[in-house]
């Protein structure tokens, strides 16, 4: 474990596949896997919080020792064919480089390109037993498909000096042919019983030991996401120490600020409040909150105040254009397009009730 100061979710993340908490078998097929001389490019999927990065952490470390863990930012620049100037944060070791292409919109296939072929080509090997690197993407689920494309040529040219460990939420948006050229590496939610055993472990290095009834609390509230789980045990903690079961679970500012979009959905449906709510959503996309959470907590806020019959209605329209901004990419547009659905559902229903009175 890592000692210091600094976040309980990284200050105690595992950084061996031999010390994960929990996936133990994976964690030792993993390992095996490392050990058989040719290794795979991976495809590393599963909901946020799962425990995705940390397992490509372990998977890295044992490819190439403690070295991969001394990184450097570096800031890479890029030239599109158009002639415009790009810059993308990496962190990379000697032995490989971590990346996420879709930061630059719509220009992710020149990033994807560029960087396997500038990696792929520096082929300096410093004591390692490897004769590749490795190149991870991350969030590779929100790549165009045109940096889909490019990704499985650059694969194929690659190969003899690059492997690719990929990491998204999900596989339906990667393409079949990088999910064929890939070994699938599912990595599950961990169960409520795993978060509250790990929340104890961690608390109580922190000489802060937690109450089952509160643990318990707080992994619910997390909904298995094991990095919120970690981050609202310290928020706790911050609040008031020692731990009680009487402690409040803080709400994250953001979710605070979600539920407040929600609630002027319900006040009010006029153009004028359809644009005040679109700033809001803007507010939250500009402060990295997914787009696929916002959606989510928008529609648990709103069927509250819905009747049976309207909820179905809610969900329904939820359902289509959460699929269409899957398949779009102006997410705005189809968040944007949600809301409106919304209060135009929930106003003919408010006034068909008054109209019944």
């Amino acid at each position: 474990m890592h000692s210091g100061t600094g976040l309980w979710v990284d200050k105690h993340r595992p950084n061996q596949l031999s010390k994960l908490d929990y996936h133990k078998t994976q964690a030792s097929h993993l390992k095996h896997l490392v050990q058989q001389g040719d290794f795979p490019h991976l495809l590393v999927y599963g909901p946020p919080g799962a425990g995705k990065k940390t397992r490509i952490s372990c998977i890295l470390r044992e490819l190439y020792g403690a070295g991969v863990e001394r990184l450097r930012m570096e800031t890479q620049t890029f030239t599109t064919p158009s002639n415009k100037k790009i810059d993308l944060m990496t962190l990379s070791s000697n032995y490989h480089m971590e990346v996420n292409p879709s930061d630059v919109g719509i220009y992710d296939r020149v990033v994807v390109m560029d960087l396997i072929k500038k990696l792929a080509e520096t082929h300096q090997f410093t004591s390692s037993q490897r004769d590749f690197k490795v190149v991870v993407l991350t969030e590779v689920d929100h790549l165009t498909r045109e940096a889909q494309h490019a990704l499985r040529r650059t694969m194929e040219k690659y190969v003899s000096t690059c492997r690719l460990i990929l990491c998204a939420n999900s596989t339906s948006s990667v393409i079949p042919a990088i999910r064929s050229r890939c070994l699938g590496v599912r990595v599950p939610a961990p169960t409520t019983e795993e978060i509250i055993s790990i929340l104890q472990t961690v608390c109580k290095k922190e000489g802060q030991p937690i109450p089952t009834e509160l643990a318990s609390r707080i992994a619910e509230h997390s909904q298995r996401n094991l990095r919120r789980a970690l981050l609202l045990a310290e928020a706790c903690k911050v609040q008031r120490a020692p731990l009680t079961d009487e402690h409040q679970i803080p709400s994250l500012p953001w979710q605070v600020y979600l539920e407040g979009t929600a609630k002027m959905i319900v006040e009010e449906q006029t153009p004028k409040q359809l644009m005040e709510v679109r700033t809001r959503l803007y507010e939250l996309i500009i402060h990295g909150i997914p787009a696929q959470i916002i959606f989510k907590g928008l529609v648990d806020e709103l069927v509250k105040s819905c009747d049976m019959q309207l909820k179905m209605r809610v969900v329904e329209a939820a359902a289509m254009y959460e699929h269409r901004m899957h398949q779009g990419s102006k997410t705005i547009f189809h968040l944007e397009g949600f809301v409106a659905k919304f209060m135009s559902i929930y106003k003919t229903f408010m006034e068909e009730m008054l109209g019944n009175f």
